[in-house]
């Protein structure tokens, strides 16, 4: 890897903490810049998946004030969580990674949409609250079902984990965004780290890239926290939505 590459790999790592502990899609930042560095799909997701574990850290620590009076919440929901993201990345691990390169295309896709459509699906929410009345303030079975299944998506492939995890919450929650986007936060950190352990052992990866994110991401995800209420979200949107385009632009075409 190249000094400008490594420079280019650690940004987009600080991008990436800053965009996921606000939005969550970061590997839509991260994930296309591996792939320019030469890493192929697989091995760039894998050290995607270990180099972004600090930064969800981070984010937690920056939305500790968020958290306090959710412990039975957080709890529950990421028990789901840690079982979703082990299957996630166990599937990750036992496809062949010739399958992963036909998936992935479409998992990018996927989160470009989730991206683009989050005002649309954010208003639903809202409209939805609004025609049915507040919504329990605990967790029941269709939320933490709805949140497993999105770990498993996370465990296998990160991008836009977060949306689905805030939109769920969302639409069967009644609380804050903040105190929602919190608990994403926690969430997200569980999943990461889960698979993170079981790719250390298992999986193929790229040091240099891990380490470079893993720093980016850890100083991105304190700062996301710290100031994400200032961020525009249409400005965050067209950002990662440009990134997400070129990377699955470069998929399609290789």
């Amino acid at each position: 890897m190249t000094p400008w590459e490594a420079a280019a790999v650690f940004g987009a790592g600080a991008g990436a903490g800053a965009v996921n502990a606000v939005v969550g899609s970061g590997t839509l930042i991260t994930f296309p810049v591996l792939l320019a560095t030469g890493l192929p799909p697989l091995t760039a997701t894998v050290s995607n998946g270990l180099g972004l574990v600090p930064g969800s850290i981070g984010a937690i620590i920056g939305y500790r004030e968020e958290l306090r009076g959710q412990g039975r919440r957080v709890l529950i929901l990421g028990a789901g969580a840690v079982l979703g993201g082990l299957t996630g990345a166990v599937l990750l691990l036992t496809l062949p990674a010739s399958a992963f390169e036909r998936i992935v295309p479409a998992l990018v896709g996927l989160a470009l949409v989730l991206v683009a459509c989050q005002p649309l699906i954010a208003g639903r929410v809202r409209r939805r609250r609004a025609e049915r009345g507040p919504a329990p303030r605990d967790s029941g079975p269709l939320l933490f079902s709805g949140l497993t299944l999105a770990s498993v998506y996370g465990g296998y492939f990160s991008a836009a984990q977060g949306i689905i995890y805030v939109s769920l919450m969302g639409m069967l929650l009644d609380d804050t965004l903040q105190r929602l986007n919190a608990v994403k936060n926690v969430l997200a950190a569980l999943v990461n780290t889960v698979a993170a352990v079981l790719f250390l052992f298992f999986a193929e990866f790229d040091w240099t890239a891990v380490l470079l994110i893993a720093a980016g991401s850890a100083l991105g995800g304190l700062l996301g926290a710290r100031t994400g209420r200032r961020f525009s979200p249409a400005v965050l949107r067209t950002l990662i939505v440009s990134v997400g385009t070129l990377a699955l632009v470069h998929l399609v075409l290789r």
